[in-house]
């Protein structure tokens, strides 16, 4: 691997590295959920199953939220389903700058995270944003799967992540990887506007909902305005 790494240039070499730090702050995380989600009741196995085959943090914190207090089966999945939309959101602006058709779209919307689509979007070619996408989403994919089976095996002997301020570095990482885009004004005021709205829903919505209502905002207006970037077609 690291062979692999040397071989490519010195641009795409900090991509990788990029998207792998962000990996590590996110997959840590991973921990929590393992933790959790056994003790609402899940056995191991169903806990990674979540990770594997579900994938975004946000819905698998909701699902066990809800089965943990008690709740319905369907109720926990609509709950996860609803944070899980703005997954399709993100999808609507990362799909033309990745250009892909076929088993690799199919494969990539797997991979379609804050995290990933944050290291898309911040790219100026079609080649370094499927650098930027792949590197971070495949490696986010790795840890958090390992993380949860370490967290659920581990159960309550490891504690709340949050005590080790793994929440605050996933959340600083996304900011970081953001920053560079805040480089014009229809993007600075996106930025606001969008920060604006998730702090009116959250005292009235879950966990998760105030950043669906922030990247409505953000990809609506990426939509309306007409993107500079003339990628050639693979």
């Amino acid at each position: 691997m690291w062979d692999w790494l040397r071989g490519l240039d010195s641009s795409t070499r900090g991509i990788v590295r990029d998207g792998v730090a962000v990996a590590i702050a996110t997959g840590a995380y991973g921990l929590s959920f393992g933790a959790i989600s056994v003790a609402a009741g899940l056995d191991v196995w169903q806990s990674c199953a979540l990770s594997l085959l579900v994938f975004t943090g946000a819905s698998q914190f909701a699902l066990v939220g809800v089965i943990g207090s008690g709740g319905a089966p369907v109720l926990a999945a609509v709950s996860g389903l609803l944070l899980g939309t703005r997954n399709t959101l993100y999808g609507l602006k990362v799909s033309p700058m990745l250009g892909w058709r076929g088993w690799r779209r199919a494969a990539a919307a797997h991979l379609l995270l804050d995290e990933s689509t944050a290291m898309t979007i911040t790219r100026t070619t079609r080649e370094d944003a499927r650098v930027g996408f792949v590197s971070t989403g495949l490696s986010i994919f790795v840890l958090w799967n390992l993380a949860t089976l370490v967290g659920a095996l581990a159960g309550d002997s490891l504690g709340d992540p949050r005590t080790y301020g793994l929440d605050a570095a996933v959340s600083g990482a996304f900011l970081a990887l953001l920053w560079p885009r805040l480089d014009s004004t229809r993007n600075r005021g996106a930025a606001v506007l969008g920060a604006a709205v998730a702090l009116c829903v959250v005292p009235l919505t879950p966990s998760g909902v105030p950043v669906l209502a922030a990247s409505v905002v953000a990809v609506g207006m990426a939509l309306m305005a007409k993107d500079d970037r003339s990628w050639e077609e693979p």
